[in-house]
């Protein structure tokens, strides 16, 4: 995928399918450290041990719509291409943890692509889901909570077109500010 930001729209769906009522995306760019952490937390059905260990196989998936699951593994290959990692945590019942790390400024880290884009089209679930979103760069950070969102907007929807462009606009403006380099 071109961008990290498709590898998190892919993981966010599969947390939906499997139950999430609540996303929890963190992405934490570190300058000095030269480091580009993301973690997508969920509240999902999870999954047990077996399960996890094979995660990561292209060629293993839990769903039964299909014989492979390339999510995960395409996800692995692009933090492994950018010296990075990817780590899965699971239990079934308490949710899963995707905690991805890549080197910030190496060539081969794809960039962080649309997050307005992103949470976006994930608000768009927002009648079974509960989304927050932190963004740190350095020192500085945006945070955004889609529950308290809802409260400031005082019963209006959140899916409303003037509502999804206005956070699309919002959270892209809030990393420029940042000064994120993703």
């Amino acid at each position: 995928m071109r961008e990290l930001s498709l590898h998190l729209l892919d993981l966010a769906r599969n947390s939906i399918e499997a139950g999430a009522t609540l996303l929890e995306l963190t992405v934490v760019e570190d300058p000095r450290t030269d480091t580009l952490k993301i973690v997508l937390r969920d509240n999902g059905a999870g999954m047990d041990e077996q399960a996890v260990a094979r995660a990561t196989d292209a060629f293993y998936t839990t769903r039964t719509t299909r014989r492979w699951g390339l999510g995960l593994a395409l996800f692995k290959a692009t933090c492994e291409a950018a010296q990075g990692q990817l780590e899965v945590a699971s239990r079934p019942g308490e949710g899963t943890v995707v905690s991805a790390t890549l080197r910030l400024g190496h060539l081969d880290r794809p960039p962080l692509g649309n997050m307005g884009a992103l949470l976006q089209a994930l608000v768009c679930e927002a009648d079974r889901l509960a989304l927050r979103y932190r963004h740190r760069v350095g020192d500085r950070e945006f945070y955004l909570d889609t529950e308290e969102l809802r409260r400031e907007l005082g019963g209006i929807c959140l899916t409303e077109p003037v509502v999804l462009q206005w956070l699309a606009g919002h959270v892209n403006a809030e990393l420029r500010t940042l000064g994120s380099r993703a």
